[in-house]
């Protein structure tokens, strides 16, 4: 199969010009940060500022306003765009549609049917009545009781005590985003699924990213597997690809899964560790089942710590089929891949994003959207027979096995873009209805039978989270094809079927609907036949049980931690150590290591002395003798192979600055780094207007007490010997750089600014240092694409302790 051209990048929103210089009323211009959302804030706070106060309020008391209260004040926007939920309502999809029409509650065709404006609009109740008074009760007089009759009041409160549903008992804490599916090429030798069925096929989506144990309020960093689900309205109807960052998984049999589950949760005596598996439960159940082992190794690696969700891989974990027009079948697994590359946060980092931004990767997903800067990922498929599985020297059936690229490579198939935010987060992000039974003509399932529990398992959470079997009919679960069914009824039913018909075979309603049977039907309604299982042959025994090559628990494993460069390697021991440290019961952490020794008896040595414990024996191999690996290591398995193509796009920089600074090597600089498209900050003791020692006005739009160094990915430290001075007296300040250097980020001191590093403790020799750059005016127009490459990089592992501390 050959790859066509990749659609072109969508167009970004150009917002330097527009940003960049901005004109306030009695200031000279001032420079300002490149970000598109603070432009919106702005003229929000314009809007805002023309009502100064509740000029109705005085009206609220005494008799003879109570008989005549007065319409709501209003005030007009310059543009509908300021009052909508999300700066990207105009970038729709069949699915989305376009921007709302001011004042509007449509009822029809896509989401605009549900997207409800109120410019214009009195207040009313939920059954269309307008409320007179939304500020009081009514009561018997102006100091008598309320009444029983004021039914706005019960329908207020009782709606209000309705408001929220049951959480995912998994993947609680989500964050999602509209876009669509680009194909690259018609896969019809392959499938005959819709959104592969020809050349630049557009097919909507929606995506969304979560962590699994921790609960919907809990932090966006914690050590975690990450949900990657996505949702196709394919006009086949809907398929959800519902997978995880980790091409593999912690068990191989359904039968397992609320055991793990129960483990990695609090536990139930005190409730407690939140969003977390470092605690006892959790490693003595996975110490007792040996195929958790490779799940493991990637649970303690970077991957559980991604540096944002745009910024990782999304697997379907599970083998499934391909099925073509022919009825001819191939196995699949499918894999997402980011073209910001794949990059993570470090252990120390992490822990200091959850304190000062519990939302990181929920506003990090969200500003990149509004801002134009659409998330991009690649899909690929890795195509066997079951001939050459059945040669592997692992079951792909096994969920905990992965299949290494150099044995079957990825084909890039299209690209998936992410380019609206939702309008409401409750209505689309918490209520849309994931589930791995979705699928569509051209999909099928294996036997795998982890996939198997699975397809009956998210049905019948759904049906208790979204109250009823009709969850399929809240509009972000609504699919584009045409719904024709014969059921009826149940809590919250929203279709009005027509007739008296609700049965097939009929003759009343002239036979609809009807069956589309297996193929192209003579009957135009029809069009293509309908969804057919795959006839896979079976003849054996009705037993419970695994096949034999499931018993190899640990190859895999190996290959894994092989495949990771030294500071990668590094990262996994400090995971380990740090997890097990926390485990009250030592027999417990015995049991895991003499499991790690099967993996590799130095790793399991080197958490062993972290823990000031002795290293047991190897924990008995279920198998003796596993058939021999076909691959040892693998590169794609790191994830330094996946840079990515974005170089500094969106990455969040963090210019210093105080009174006093010099203007004129920041304003080049500021040009550069937003021409490549980063976005700038700028970082001061204080939020507001600063002014530079030539007069020039900067407004800085963080403060170091509210947005620590763990929140950018670089910073520039500023020139000018009064602003340095500043600074440096600044109780913030020495913290700050010191975690951009712990954390082998990059950073440009300018001029006096090299002088911060030595006050922070980082000099001398620091120049010396890998991602560590130093400029004045002279020299800074040759080292600024220097500093862009550094950023690119996203951390410079040579200044890591870890791998400091293996060189040494």
């Amino acid at each position: 199969m050959t790859k066509s051209k990749k659609p072109d990048k969508p167009s970004q929103l150009k917002n330097k010009d527009a940003l960049s210089i901005a004109a306030t009323p009695g200031h000279q211009a001032v420079l300002k940060t490149n970000d598109i959302v603070a432009e919106q804030a702005s003229a929000i706070d314009a809007l805002v500022g023309t009502v100064p106060y509740n000029s109705n309020k005085a009206l609220e008391y005494g008799h003879d306003n109570a008989l005549a209260p007065l319409p709501g004040a209003t005030a007009e926007p310059r543009s509908i765009a300021l009052t909508a939920s999300t700066a990207t309502e105009d970038t729709g999809t069949a699915k989305t549609g376009s921007a709302v029409r001011p004042g509007t509650n449509p009822t029809v065709a896509s989401l605009n049917r549900v997207r409800v404006d109120a410019s214009d609009r009195p207040l009313t109740t939920n059954q269309g009545v307008r409320i007179s008074d939304n500020q009081n009760s009514l009561k018997a007089g102006l100091r008598g009781p309320s009444l029983l009759e004021d039914f706005i009041l019960r329908e207020k409160i009782t709606h209000f005590d309705h408001e929220r549903i049951p959480e995912r008992i998994v993947h609680a804490r989500g964050s999602g985003a509209h876009g669509y599916f680009k194909a690259y090429d018609a896969l019809g030798k392959y499938t005959r699924a819709a959104p592969f069925a020809e050349e630049g096929k557009i097919t909507p989506v929606f995506v969304r990213f979560s962590t699994v144990a921790g609960e919907r309020g809990s932090k966006d960093t914690a050590r975690d597997v990450r949900g990657f689900a996505v949702k196709f309205y394919s006009d086949e109807g809907n398929w959800d690809l519902v997978g995880n960052n980790m091409p593999v998984f912690f068990i191989q049999d359904a039968m397992k899964f609320p055991d793990l589950v129960h483990a990695v949760k609090p536990e139930p005596h005190h409730g407690m560790p939140q969003a977390a598996s470092a605690h006892d439960t959790f490693w003595d159940f996975v110490s007792l089942m040996p195929e958790s082992t490779h799940m493991l190794m990637w649970l303690m690696s970077d991957r559980a710590l991604p540096r944002s969700y745009r910024m990782m891989q999304g697997f379907g974990v599970h083998t499934f089929r391909l099925v073509n027009e022919e009825g001819q079948s191939i196995f699949c697994k499918f894999h997402w891949k980011p073209r910001q590359g794949t990059h993570a946060l470090l252990w120390d980092e992490a822990v200091k994003i959850s304190g000062a931004d519990p939302d990181f990767h929920r506003r990090d997903l969200w500003e990149a959207i509004e801002s134009g800067e659409f998330p991009e990922w690649e899909l690929g498929l890795q195509l066997f027979t079951e001939e050459q599985a059945a040669g592997f020297s692992f079951d792909v059936l096994d969920a905990t096995k992965l299949i290494p690229e150099e044995l079957v490579p990825v084909t890039p198939v299209g690209l998936m873009v992410l380019n609206r935010n939702p309008d409401n987060f409750f209505a689309e992000t918490e209520q849309v209805a994931f589930c791995t039974a979705h699928i569509i003509p051209g999909i099928d399932f294996s036997n795998d039978p982890l996939l198997a529990g699975r397809i009956h398992s998210y049905v019948d959470t759904q049906i208790s989270r979204l109250g009823g079997a009709n969850f399929h009919e809240i509009p972000i679960n609504s699919p584009l094809a045409s719904v024709q069914n014969n059921q009826r009824d149940g809590m919250h039913r929203q279709a009005l079927n027509r007739g008296r018909v609700a049965y097939e075979p009929n003759s009343l309603a002239g036979g609809c609907p009807f069956q589309a049977g297996a193929s192209q039907s003579a009957v135009s309604q029809a069009g293509n036949g309908g969804f057919m299982s795959f006839p896979d042959r079976v003849s054996e025994d009705k037993v419970r049980g695994k096949p034999e090559k499931f018993a190899e628990h640990y190859l895999q494993a190996t290959l894994f931690f092989n495949s990771q460069t030294a500071v990668e390697k590094a990262h996994i021991t400090d995971a380990f150590r740090f997890e097990l440290s926390k485990v009250a019961v030592p027999a417990i952490r015995s049991r895991m290591l003499s499991s790690l020794v099967n993996v590799c008896p130095d790793l399991a040595a080197e958490v062993a002395a972290g823990l000031g414990m002795d290293l047991p024996d190897a924990m008995p191999k279920a198998i003796l003798e596993p058939q021999l690996p076909e691959v040892t290591a693998s590169a794609a398995l790191s994830m330094m192979a996946l840079p990515g193509e974005c170089g500094i796009r969106t990455r969040q920089v963090a210019i210093l600055i105080e009174e006093g600074i010099q203007y004129s090597s920041l304003l080049s600089l500021y040009d550069a780094l937003t021409e490549a498209g980063a976005v700038v900050h700028f970082v001061g003791p204080r939020i507001g207007i600063f002014t530079c020692a030539s007069s020039e006005k900067i407004e800085a739009d963080r403060s170091l007490e509210n947005s620590p160094a763990v929140l950018f990915d670089a910073a520039v430290l500023p020139d000018g010997n009064e602003a340095v001075r500043a600074l440096a007296a600044n109780k913030h300040t020495s913290g700050f750089i010191k975690d951009l250097y712990r954390h082998c980020k990059t950073i440009l001191a300018l001029g006096d600014g090299r002088e911060l590093l030595d006050i922070a403790g980082v000099g001398p020799g620091v120049d010396e240092n890998e991602g560590i750059l130093m400029a004045d005016n002279s020299s800074l127009a040759a080292i600024v694409p220097d500093f862009i490459h550094a950023v690119a990089a996203h951390r410079h592992p040579s200044r890591d302790p870890a791998t400091k501390a293996e060189a040494s």
